[in-house]
């Protein structure tokens, strides 16, 4: 059976619809006119593309031999599909063809661009040292929304269930980007290239290699770890729509921390 007509992922794609729909026509995406209104966004959004990669990591440790001495585990076909999403993610290109990781790559669109990177960074440096969630976060004074998005991540991943980590992987972290979002950083571009082009390119990239490629790779993974278990597929369902409020919430700090800058 094929993904496309799999009943338990038709289930889950209209019982989320009008999640995503909040999610495509949220508030945030129209209102980020200015370069002082992207790095805002940003500074919200690194921290879902920092936590993709540790969810991204996650199933890879669950679903692959990572230790030595290696042993076959799971499906073959399943180890591929993560295999290939890692190497997409993990190791991509810039502009000038050299390998990074989408974080990474974010990274250097902030730091183009001019958002501040120094909560993200401190952040991670304070988790590295501490391995201590709450500290990192006082210690980085990490926005109420992105802490929430993170440990609601964290939660997914320290369930041990490889079923809901690559839901919540599928469908709860596309991040949806509208039409409109790429129309107006493409108008931003044309007035300053030099602040945006990373940034330009991070979503381009976003659209061909995540949104088109990978995206299917991730639904054909959900669907052979769900494969024909009821139970699996519900706790999948509700796991994908609190993923997605967690997305709303954090697109809401965003967009209410642009509205506060401006007065």
């Amino acid at each position: 059976m094929s993904y496309s007509e799999n009943q338990f992922i038709e289930k889950i794609n209209q019982s989320i619809e009008p999640l995503r729909q909040e999610i495509i026509n949220h508030k945030v995406y129209s209102n980020i006119l200015t370069l002082d209104d992207l790095k805002i966004f940003m500074q919200f959004h690194i921290y879902a593309v920092w936590d993709f990669m540790s969810l991204l990591k996650s199933l890879q440790n669950n679903l692959t031999c990572t230790s030595v001495p290696w042993f076959p585990i799971g499906s073959a076909e399943t180890r591929h599909l993560i295999n290939e999403i890692v190497l997409g993610e993990e190791s991509d290109v810039d502009l000038d063809g050299n390998r990074k990781s989408h974080f990474e790559l974010y990274l250097e669109a902030m730091h183009q661009c001019g958002a501040n990177t120094e909560a993200i960074q401190t952040f991670i440096s304070e988790l590295i040292k501490t391995k201590n969630f709450d500290l990192a976060f006082a210690a980085s004074d990490t926005p109420i929304e992105a802490k929430d998005f993170v440990n609601f991540t964290f939660k997914v991943i320290d369930s041990g269930k490889p079923h809901l980590q690559a839901a919540i992987f599928t469908f709860g972290r596309e991040d949806l980007i509208p039409g409109m979002f790429i129309s107006i950083i493409n108008d931003l571009h044309k007035n300053f290239p030099s602040n945006i082009s990373i940034f330009k390119y991070y979503l381009e990239r976003h659209i061909e290699v995540d949104g088109d490629h990978h995206s299917h790779l991730a639904l054909q993974m959900t669907e052979n770890l769900c494969a024909d278990n009821l139970e699996y597929w519900e706790e999948a369902e509700v796991s994908i729509r609190e993923s997605l409020h967690q997305r709303i919430s954090l697109w809401d700090g965003a967009y209410n921390q642009i509205i506060k800058s401006r007065s």
